[in-house]
Protein backbone atom coordinates (compact mmCIF):
# COMPACT_ATOMS: atom_id res chain seq x y z
CA UNK A 1 0.00 0.00 0.00
CA UNK A 2 1.36 3.49 -0.85
CA UNK A 3 2.06 5.95 2.09
CA UNK A 4 -0.53 8.53 0.78
CA UNK A 5 -3.25 5.57 1.00
CA UNK A 6 -1.84 4.46 3.92
CA UNK A 7 -2.02 7.70 5.96
CA UNK A 8 -5.52 8.32 3.98
CA UNK A 9 -6.60 4.71 5.77
CA UNK A 10 -4.97 5.93 9.24
CA UNK A 11 -7.41 9.08 9.54
CA UNK A 12 -10.66 6.89 8.57
CA UNK A 13 -10.04 4.21 11.23
CA UNK A 14 -9.49 6.83 13.69
CA UNK A 15 -12.43 8.95 12.77
CA UNK A 16 -14.75 5.69 13.02
CA UNK A 17 -13.29 4.78 15.85
CA UNK A 18 -15.09 4.78 19.27
CA UNK A 19 -12.25 4.24 21.59
CA UNK A 20 -8.28 4.76 21.46
CA UNK A 21 -6.44 2.36 18.84
CA UNK A 22 -3.16 1.35 19.46
CA UNK A 23 -0.18 1.32 17.14
CA UNK A 24 -0.19 -2.64 17.41
CA UNK A 25 -4.27 -2.64 15.70
CA UNK A 26 -3.75 0.06 13.09
CA UNK A 27 -0.02 -1.96 12.38
CA UNK A 28 -2.47 -5.21 12.05
CA UNK A 29 -5.45 -3.93 9.96
CA UNK A 30 -3.00 -2.21 7.42
CA UNK A 31 -0.56 -5.33 7.42
CA UNK A 32 2.58 -3.52 8.37
CA UNK A 33 5.23 -2.89 11.16
CA UNK A 34 4.24 -0.74 14.57
CA UNK A 35 7.33 1.03 13.45
CA UNK A 36 5.67 1.99 10.28
CA UNK A 37 2.50 3.27 12.10
CA UNK A 38 4.60 5.25 14.54
CA UNK A 39 6.43 7.39 11.59
CA UNK A 40 3.10 7.51 9.86
CA UNK A 41 1.38 9.34 13.18
CA UNK A 42 4.17 11.59 13.22
CA UNK A 43 4.04 12.91 9.24
CA UNK A 44 0.22 13.16 9.89
CA UNK A 45 0.42 15.04 13.53
CA UNK A 46 3.42 17.32 11.66
CA UNK A 47 0.56 17.87 8.66
CA UNK A 48 -1.48 19.11 11.65
CA UNK A 49 -4.26 16.09 11.49
CA UNK A 50 -5.92 16.73 14.93
CA UNK A 51 -4.44 13.27 16.23
CA UNK A 52 -3.96 12.59 20.12
CA UNK A 53 -2.63 9.89 22.01
CA UNK A 54 0.69 8.08 22.32
CA UNK A 55 2.92 4.75 21.75
CA UNK A 56 1.27 2.40 24.38
CA UNK A 57 -1.75 4.10 25.08
CA UNK A 58 -3.56 4.55 21.88
CA UNK A 59 -4.57 7.23 19.49
CA UNK A 60 -7.77 9.57 18.66
CA UNK A 61 -8.93 11.38 16.37
CA UNK A 62 -10.17 14.88 18.04
CA UNK A 63 -13.66 15.77 17.15
CA UNK A 64 -14.84 17.91 14.63
CA UNK A 65 -12.16 16.88 12.00
CA UNK A 66 -13.58 16.00 8.55
CA UNK A 67 -12.60 15.11 4.93
CA UNK A 68 -14.51 16.26 1.96
CA UNK A 69 -17.77 14.00 1.60
CA UNK A 70 -17.98 11.47 -1.90
CA UNK A 71 -20.96 12.69 -3.77
CA UNK A 72 -22.75 9.61 -5.16
CA UNK A 73 -25.87 9.28 -6.14
CA UNK A 74 -28.06 6.54 -5.30
CA UNK A 75 -27.69 4.08 -8.01
CA UNK A 76 -23.99 4.53 -7.90
CA UNK A 77 -23.87 3.74 -4.32
CA UNK A 78 -25.83 0.56 -5.46
CA UNK A 79 -23.76 -0.24 -8.09
CA UNK A 80 -20.35 0.31 -5.50
CA UNK A 81 -21.92 -1.79 -2.97
CA UNK A 82 -22.76 -5.28 -4.93
CA UNK A 83 -19.55 -4.39 -7.45
CA UNK A 84 -17.38 -4.21 -3.67
CA UNK A 85 -20.06 -7.29 -2.20
CA UNK A 86 -18.87 -9.21 -5.28
CA UNK A 87 -15.60 -9.35 -4.82
CA UNK A 88 -15.82 -11.73 -1.99
CA UNK A 89 -16.27 -14.40 -5.09
CA UNK A 90 -13.00 -13.85 -6.00
CA UNK A 91 -11.20 -15.48 -3.74
CA UNK A 92 -8.58 -12.54 -3.81
CA UNK A 93 -8.37 -12.00 -0.24
CA UNK A 94 -6.34 -8.94 0.07
CA UNK A 95 -8.90 -7.16 -2.90
CA UNK A 96 -11.60 -8.60 -0.46
CA UNK A 97 -10.01 -6.88 2.69
CA UNK A 98 -9.77 -3.61 0.84
CA UNK A 99 -13.24 -3.90 -0.22
CA UNK A 100 -14.78 -3.86 3.38
CA UNK A 101 -12.63 -0.80 4.25
CA UNK A 102 -14.69 0.99 0.96
CA UNK A 103 -17.69 -0.26 2.06
CA UNK A 104 -17.41 1.76 5.51
CA UNK A 105 -16.41 4.62 4.12
CA UNK A 106 -19.09 4.59 2.20
CA UNK A 107 -21.29 3.96 5.04
CA UNK A 108 -19.81 6.69 7.02
CA UNK A 109 -20.86 9.32 4.07
CA UNK A 110 -24.31 7.45 3.25
CA UNK A 111 -27.22 5.24 4.44
CA UNK A 112 -26.24 1.67 4.46
CA UNK A 113 -27.71 -0.58 1.56
CA UNK A 114 -28.26 -3.58 3.49
CA UNK A 115 -31.12 -5.17 0.99
CA UNK A 116 -28.71 -5.72 -1.72
CA UNK A 117 -27.54 -8.87 -0.94
CA UNK A 118 -25.04 -10.99 -3.04
CA UNK A 119 -23.77 -14.74 -2.55
CA UNK A 120 -19.96 -15.16 -1.58
CA UNK A 121 -19.88 -18.46 -3.49
CA UNK A 122 -17.16 -18.07 -6.10
CA UNK A 123 -13.76 -19.21 -6.49
CA UNK A 124 -11.32 -20.67 -3.50
CA UNK A 125 -9.88 -18.60 -1.73
CA UNK A 126 -6.28 -17.75 -1.62
CA UNK A 127 -5.77 -18.70 2.25
CA UNK A 128 -1.74 -19.75 2.51
CA UNK A 129 -2.37 -22.31 4.92
CA UNK A 130 -4.21 -24.20 2.33
CA UNK A 131 -1.01 -24.06 0.01
CA UNK A 132 -2.76 -21.34 -2.15
CA UNK A 133 -0.68 -18.91 -3.70
CA UNK A 134 -1.24 -15.30 -2.96
CA UNK A 135 -3.31 -13.27 -5.38
CA UNK A 136 -2.06 -9.60 -3.62
CA UNK A 137 1.70 -11.33 -5.14
CA UNK A 138 0.74 -12.37 -8.07
CA UNK A 139 -1.04 -8.62 -8.39
CA UNK A 140 2.08 -6.52 -7.00
CA UNK A 141 4.65 -8.98 -9.57
CA UNK A 142 1.95 -7.54 -12.70
CA UNK A 143 2.43 -3.60 -11.36
CA UNK A 144 5.56 -4.32 -10.93
CA UNK A 145 6.38 -5.35 -14.02
CA UNK A 146 8.34 -8.09 -12.00
CA UNK A 147 9.00 -11.75 -13.59
CA UNK A 148 8.17 -14.91 -11.39
CA UNK A 149 9.20 -18.15 -10.92
CA UNK A 150 6.00 -20.95 -10.49
CA UNK A 151 5.13 -24.41 -9.71
CA UNK A 152 2.23 -25.77 -11.89
CA UNK A 153 -0.06 -28.65 -11.98
CA UNK A 154 -2.17 -28.97 -14.93
CA UNK A 155 -5.87 -30.90 -14.88
CA UNK A 156 -3.84 -33.76 -15.22
CA UNK A 157 -1.39 -33.75 -12.35
CA UNK A 158 1.50 -33.28 -14.41
CA UNK A 159 3.87 -30.38 -12.67
CA UNK A 160 6.04 -27.65 -14.57
CA UNK A 161 8.30 -24.94 -13.29
CA UNK A 162 8.29 -22.13 -15.61
CA UNK A 163 8.94 -18.77 -15.63
CA UNK A 164 7.17 -16.30 -16.70
CA UNK A 165 6.04 -12.45 -16.99
CA UNK A 166 2.96 -11.93 -15.95
CA UNK A 167 0.64 -9.48 -17.44
CA UNK A 168 -2.89 -9.87 -16.38
CA UNK A 169 -5.66 -11.60 -13.83
CA UNK A 170 -9.08 -12.47 -14.66
CA UNK A 171 -11.49 -13.20 -12.40
CA UNK A 172 -13.87 -16.02 -13.56
CA UNK A 173 -16.95 -17.32 -11.29
CA UNK A 174 -15.23 -20.59 -10.23
CA UNK A 175 -11.65 -19.47 -10.64
CA UNK A 176 -8.98 -16.72 -11.18
CA UNK A 177 -6.46 -16.87 -14.13
CA UNK A 178 -3.70 -15.13 -14.38
CA UNK A 179 -1.86 -14.68 -18.21
CA UNK A 180 1.95 -13.94 -18.69
CA UNK A 181 4.77 -14.68 -21.35
CA UNK A 182 5.94 -18.10 -20.53
CA UNK A 183 9.62 -18.28 -20.98
CA UNK A 184 9.33 -22.08 -21.12
CA UNK A 185 6.76 -21.86 -24.22
CA UNK A 186 7.77 -18.98 -25.75
CA UNK A 187 4.05 -18.25 -26.09
CA UNK A 188 1.18 -16.78 -24.05
CA UNK A 189 -0.07 -18.93 -21.46
CA UNK A 190 -2.58 -18.88 -18.76
CA UNK A 191 -2.68 -20.26 -15.31
CA UNK A 192 -5.53 -21.16 -12.98
CA UNK A 193 -4.47 -19.68 -9.72
CA UNK A 194 -5.92 -22.72 -7.49
CA UNK A 195 -3.00 -24.56 -9.51
CA UNK A 196 -0.27 -22.78 -8.96
CA UNK A 197 1.31 -24.63 -5.89
CA UNK A 198 4.58 -22.15 -5.23
CA UNK A 199 5.52 -18.77 -6.58
CA UNK A 200 8.39 -17.05 -6.11
CA UNK A 201 9.21 -13.43 -7.18
CA UNK A 202 12.39 -13.11 -9.18
CA UNK A 203 14.78 -10.01 -9.20
CA UNK A 204 14.39 -10.03 -12.71
CA UNK A 205 12.23 -7.41 -14.33
CA UNK A 206 10.34 -6.24 -17.54
CA UNK A 207 9.94 -2.58 -17.05
CA UNK A 208 8.13 -1.21 -20.16
CA UNK A 209 7.08 -4.21 -22.02
CA UNK A 210 3.99 -4.94 -20.11
CA UNK A 211 1.58 -2.29 -21.81
CA UNK A 212 2.87 -4.14 -25.19
CA UNK A 213 2.50 -7.39 -23.78
CA UNK A 214 -1.31 -6.97 -22.75
CA UNK A 215 -1.87 -5.94 -26.61
CA UNK A 216 -0.26 -8.72 -27.92
CA UNK A 217 -2.03 -10.80 -25.58
CA UNK A 218 -5.44 -8.94 -26.03
CA UNK A 219 -4.94 -9.12 -29.78
CA UNK A 220 -4.33 -13.45 -29.76
CA UNK A 221 -7.33 -13.49 -27.71
CA UNK A 222 -9.18 -12.04 -30.57
CA UNK A 223 -7.89 -13.79 -33.15
CA UNK A 224 -8.87 -17.03 -31.46
CA UNK A 225 -12.42 -16.16 -30.54
CA UNK A 226 -12.65 -15.50 -34.24
CA UNK A 227 -14.93 -18.03 -35.96
CA UNK A 228 -13.31 -19.78 -38.93
CA UNK A 229 -14.39 -19.24 -42.31
CA UNK A 230 -16.69 -21.35 -44.09
CA UNK A 231 -15.13 -23.54 -47.20
CA UNK A 232 -16.22 -21.93 -49.93
CA UNK A 233 -19.44 -24.09 -51.77
CA UNK A 234 -18.85 -24.31 -55.67
CA UNK A 235 -22.26 -23.62 -57.71
CA UNK A 236 -22.14 -26.16 -60.39
CA UNK A 237 -23.12 -24.25 -63.65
Amino acid sequence: MRRSNRLFEIIQMLRAASQPMTADTLAEALEVSVRTVYRDIAALQAMRTPIEGEAGLGYVMRNGYDLPPLNFDDEEIEALHVGLQMLARTGDSALQRAATRVCEKIKDLHCAADWLQVSPWGAPSDDPAKGCVSMALLRDAIRTERKIHITYRDAEEHQTDRTIRPIALIYHLECVMLAGWCEMRGSFRHFRTDRIYACQALEDHFIGQSAALRALWMEHNRQEEQPAPKPAVAHQG
